[in-house]
C-alpha cells in the first residue's frame, strides 16, 4: 500500500469536477462516515482509497492520529462514481487507470461526460459522436451519466452533517476524550 502525504495530492483530481459543482463553500466538507454513507461505501474502502491516492480529500487530509479527513462535494461525487463502476464489475485497478486517464486529459466538466462500461472496460462518451475507450478494449456498453450521480449525491447530503475546515474538532466519543486527556497531562 502506498501512503499519500497531504503534500503529494494527485494533480488534476480537482479538474475532474471543475466548475460550480458543489452546493457548498470550498472550506466545508464531510467527515469519513458521512462520505461513506453518501457514496454507499465502507469506511475501510474510503481509508484505503485516500491512503493510495485514488481519492484524496480536497478540504482537509488527515495529518496524523486523531485528525479527520474532510471530503468535498466533488470528492463524494468521485466516490459514488467509483462505487458504481465497482458494482458494474470493473476492477479497482481498471478504475484507477480510467480515472488517471481522465485526470491527464484535464476533463473539466464531468456533468457533460457519460462513463460507459461493458464490464471489462471503461469508456468516456463526451458527445453522440465520440466514445473513448479509457482502458483500450471492450464491446457493448452501459452508461453512468455523471450529471445524474451529482443530483443523487446532492439529494442525499441534505440531511447529513458537514463541517467547516477551520472549525475545531469536537471530541464526542469517550476514546477520543481519553486520548486528548492523556496528551494534556
Amino acid at each position: 500500500m502506498n501512503e499519500v502525504a497531504p503534500a503529494d495530492r494527485i494533480p488534476g483530481q480537482e479538474a475532474l469536477f471543475e466548475g460550480d459543482f458543489a452546493p457548498l463553500p470550498d472550506n466545508v466538507g464531510f467527515r469519513g462516515p458521512v462520505a461513506c454513507k453518501a457514496a454507499g461505501i465502507t469506511y475501510r474502502q474510503l481509508d484505503y482509497w485516500a491512503r493510495t491516492g485514488l481519492v484524496v480529500p480536497e478540504v482537509r487530509d488527515a495529518t496524523g492520529s486523531g485528525t479527520q479527513r474532510l471530503y468535498s462535494f466533488r470528492d463524494l461525487l468521485l466516490l459514488k462514481v467509483i462505487r458504481r463502476l465497482l458494482d458494474a464489475g470493473i476492477s479497482l485497478q481498471q478504475i484507477r487507470t480510467a480515472i488517471d486517464h481522465l485526470r491527464s486529459r484535464g476533463v473539466e466538466d464531468l456533468t457533460q461526460v457519460t462513463l460507459m462500461s461493458d464490464g471489462s472496460s471503461v469508456f468516456e462518451c463526451t458527445s453522440d459522436h465520440e466514445v473513448i475507450d479509457l482502458l483500450k478494449g471492450g464491446q457493448a456498453m452501459f452508461g453512468i451519466a455523471l450529471g445524474r450521480v451529482w443530483r443523487d449525491i446532492e439529494g442525499s447530503l441534505s440531511d447529513l452533517p458537514n463541517q467547516r475546515a477551520d472549525q475545531e474538532l469536537r471530541w464526542t466519543d469517550e476514546l477520543a476524550a481519553r486520548r486528548r486527556a492523556k496528551r494534556v497531562v
